[in-house]
């Protein structure tokens, strides 16, 4: 019987091509949903993890969340150095990092923040050591600028009408470890740095992206990390958001709980990714329930042609019960026909839907910094078995067809 459906599907192989090609494309199309959407809940949770506790002035957690972890551009409120001084002197914080935006090189956010951070948040330095002077810059693992380069830094983008900096050039002088986090595409300045050349003093503007941009010549530069890194007092500059170390999980909780007042707002990055998941949730539904649409147009479509295909077949089929085939072996080599067209289009679906995900998933990974990891699951088995039991019952029906088929008949046809 295998020889004799191997031999018809070599025969009819262009019939059988079609059939494949539309159980794959409709199969695809549901795994790579289903594959994507997983792949960026676990980039996104494991980007976050890199941070404890983020501290901004009160507002959008969503929008703190998305600009000081994810590194999205956006105006955020300035806090008052006060909560820095107070934050740096509490002895239940392990270490914190204020951090500052709105500028950018090349396409890369340039972003200020304390000697610090590069060490602690990816474990060391692949090249170099990190900075410790104001005109001196880290990057990430992801950025192509060799050590030694100058940074001219543009406030804004190129695409949004940004003007370079003249005040300052930054030299390159480490690169930090991977991280698999935006901040693998950033470049890394100190924070003193970046107050200078926007002209931030003590009680600066309220809105970080609309700071003073008339900038001055400094005559003296910190010559060490432990300067640039002095004690923060009520008199330092505002910040838009302050990455925070706790010692503890206690003290993690304790401190959400003191500066989420209304002034400040504290938040675990998790519980905001927990509401973006909902809201990715919600797409997903939508997606999937698209891709289930397509699955039944393929599904009407293939018994349209299998019910096509059985009627050119009649003769054929009738020839076969004519010299002694029973009913039951016409049944087994009809069905066994189709269902091997559609477990190989299922196999081909995965295989397509694997790499269509990888394709969107590298996209991504090369446009944020975050590591986006594609993979199966346990929960894809079952999804293949319940694809192949439809597949199975669907083979069934031009099985069914040609099993009640008289010889008879078939051959009068």
């Amino acid at each position: 019987m295998i020889r004799f459906i191997l031999a018809d599907l070599r025969r009819l192989w262009a019939g059988s091509l079609v059939v494949v090609l539309l159980v794959a494309l409709a199969t695809a199309l549901g795994v790579s949903v289903i594959l994507q959407e997983r792949a960026l809940r676990l980039g996104s949770a494991r980007a976050a993890d890199k941070f404890d506790l983020v501290i901004g002035a009160g507002g959008s957690e969503t929008q703190l969340v998305l600009s000081s972890i994810f590194l999205q551009p956006s105006p955020l409120p300035l806090m008052p150095g006060e909560v820095l001084a107070k934050l740096a002197a509490d002895p239940r914080v392990a270490w914190l990092s204020p951090v500052g935006f709105g500028d950018s090189f090349s396409g890369y956010p340039v972003v200020g923040t304390s000697t610090a951070l590069p060490a602690d948040l990816s474990g060391g330095f692949s090249e170099g050591q990190g900075f410790a002077a104001e005109a001196e810059a880290v990057v990430g693992a992801a950025v192509t600028l060799p050590l030694g380069s100058e940074i001219k830094p543009m406030h804004g983008t190129a695409e949004t009408g940004g003007h370079t900096h003249t005040e300052i050039v930054y030299r390159v002088t480490g690169r930090m470890k991977p991280t698999g986090t935006a901040w693998d595409r950033v470049i890394l300045v100190p924070i003193q740095a970046v107050w200078h050349i926007h002209g931030l003093e003590a009680h600066g503007e309220t809105e970080h992206d609309e700071a003073g941009h008339d900038g001055h010549d400094h005559d003296h530069e910190p010559e060490s990390g432990h300067e640039l890194d002095a004690d923060w007092s009520a008199e330092t500059p505002g910040v838009p958001a302050i990455l925070v170390k706790p010692k503890t999980i206690a003290d993690a909780y304790k401190l959400r709980q003191d500066y989420r007042n209304g002034s400040t707002v504290a938040v675990f990055p998790g519980e905001v990714l927990t509401n973006l998941y909902a809201t990715l949730g919600d797409a997903k539904r939508i997606l999937v329930a698209v891709a289930s649409g397509a699955q039944g147009l393929v599904a009407a479509s293939l018994i349209l042609v299998t019910v096509i295909h059985i009627g050119q077949r009649r003769r054929q089929i009738g020839a076969l019960r004519a010299f002694g085939a029973p009913r039951h072996a016409i049944f087994g080599i009809v069905w066994g026909e189709f269902f091997a067209l559609i477990a190989i289009g299922i196999a081909g679906g995965f295989g397509l839907g694997y790499g269509a995900a990888l394709m969107l998933s590298g996209l991504f990974s090369a446009s944020s910094g975050i590591t986006v990891p594609v993979g199966f699951a346990r929960q894809d088995v079952f999804l293949a078995l319940l694809l192949l039991g439809f597949g199975a019952l669907l083979a069934a029906l031009p099985a069914v067809l040609a099993y009640r088929q008289s010889p008879a008949q078939a051959l009068r046809a």
